[in-house]
């Protein structure tokens, strides 16, 4: 017999990094979207500050992306992804390949940014073993780092509510020191001066743990969910230098820095530092269907492609690996951010919104502004004995104002879609400054 079901019942959902309990006391429902905007169940308009959930890079509701998801879904629905393929698949591992720098020519498709980054980790450990190097098992991920939410991504990171409940996870695993809370780099504009000395950290786990025993080392060239650290000058090409000495392999995960968020199609480009892999996702469609992607080296490509021609050479994949529905979107949003230049509009917009974001200095509460390209936090001072307290209620102030912005811990973290104009930046940074002033 079935269950009697409440109409419109919230309670069946369980919400994923959601207060459950406050949010079915006071739900907060979207039932539409375009352009910068979400549309609200109450009939209010909320400017998107977060690019969704920094997916929705070329804004709401694009009738391009639509028509291209409707037209693929009445002609192929669905193809397997193992042993067989669809042209569009094919057809977007080349146009991303031709985005990337240098040799990220290869490209694997998974379905999220967890599973992009559980994918590089199983590469880089399998590349080594296929190379006679199996002894090579530890991953070095950093503290304050966010890569996804499967068991590999929460081991490798380093924020500690996201993995205080889940046991030891994966063993063999360390971390190198976070570059957040330099004094000397408060309200810093762009990369900060001091702290490239910390990437020598890496050295001091080579010489704890013998390097031979290092497949790779993960990390966010910025950090998002942390808040949106910026790292200092020097300090990822010097991770680059001592991953080159000892043979590691070097993974930026750019699921949020990915397609244009720095005013390049990566922020590879932008910092001049090529790693062996790079993770992908959320803008990859516009947020539009689940999709990740993993570029690799061609050096990591051609060491799996070995042994008899009939073998499987990397035993790893996803039912929903690039689903023709999904390879269409992306195709769709590649055509959008080229032929509307997105990929580089955040470089344009950057200084405008540098000035504004760092016009809230001196706001109440605030203790650090940081930024970058079209990416922004404003780190709030924390309630004694109380974390977070202070942002969500700002959270919650700036959506009754019409503003969506993102909070982690208690930093308020910005991330607008790369359409906005600078009126669109006016109104997120003086409806932020009036919320600040109605906080305890």
């Amino acid at each position: 017999m079935n269950k009697p079901v409440k109409p419109n019942s919230l309670e069946a959902y369980w919400m994923p990094f959601t207060a459950n309990r406050q949010f079915k006391a006071e739900p907060r429902i979207f039932v539409g979207a375009q352009g910068m905007y979400y549309k609200t169940a109450d009939g209010r308009d909320v400017l998107d500050g977060v690019s969704g959930l920094w997916c929705c890079a070329a804004g709401h509701n694009r009738p391009e992306i639509a028509k291209a998801v409707s037209d693929q879904l009445t002609e192929l629905d669905y193809s397997p992804a193992f042993q067989m393929g669809h042209y569009k698949a094919f057809e977007l591992a080349d146009r991303l390949a031709n985005l990337a720098p240098g040799d990220l020519n290869h490209v694997f498709f998974t379905n999220s940014g967890s599973e992009s980054v559980e994918t590089a980790l199983k590469m880089a450990i399998a590349y080594h073993r296929i190379r006679g190097e199996g002894q090579r098992v530890r991953l070095i991920g950093r503290e304050k780092g966010y890569h996804g939410v499967n068991l590999g991504g929460m081991s490798v990171g380093g924020m500690v509510a996201n993995r205080k409940m889940f046991g030891a996870l994966v063993t063999g695993v360390d971390h190198i020191r976070h570059t957040h809370g330099l004094e000397a780099n408060l309200f810093s504009k762009g990369e900060p001066e001091h702290g490239a000395e910390l990437a020598d950290d890496l050295q001091r786990l080579c010489d704890l743990h013998d390097p031979s025993t290092i497949a790779a080392v993960i990390v966010e060239p910025v950090a998002g969910s942390a808040g949106v650290l910026i790292p200092p000058k020097g300090y990822l090409k010097r991770l680059r230098e001592i991953c080159d000495k000892h043979g590691i392999l070097l993974i930026f995960d750019e699921v949020i820095t990915g397609f244009g968020r720095l005013g390049t199609p990566f922020a590879a480009q932008y910092f001049d530092v090529e790693p062996d892999i790079v993770t992908t996702a959320k803008a990859i469609t516009n947020g539009v269907i689940p999709m990740g992607a993993v570029f690799a080296q061609k050096k990591v490509y051609e060491t799996f492609m070995q042994g008899p021609p009939n073998a499987i050479e990397f035993l790893h994949g996803y039912t929903f690996s690039a689903i023709p529905a999904a390879c269409a979107a992306s195709l769709a949003t590649l055509d959008i951010f080229e032929r509307e230049g997105l990929m580089t509009r955040a470089a344009g917009l950057a200084e405008y919104w540098q000035d504004a974001i760092h016009s809230l200095k001196g706001s109440r509460h605030v203790i650090d502004i940081r930024n970058l390209g079209l990416i922004g936090a404003v780190e709030l001072q924390g309630v004694e004995g109380q974390p977070t307290k202070r942002a969500f209620e700002a959270f919650l102030k700036c959506y009754e104002r019409g503003l969506l912005i993102r909070t982690t811990g208690d930093t308020i973290a910005l991330c607008p879609p790369l359409i906005a104009g600078e009126t669109h930046l006016d109104f997120m940074i003086e409806t932020l400054r009036d919320v600040l002033k109605t906080i305890d």
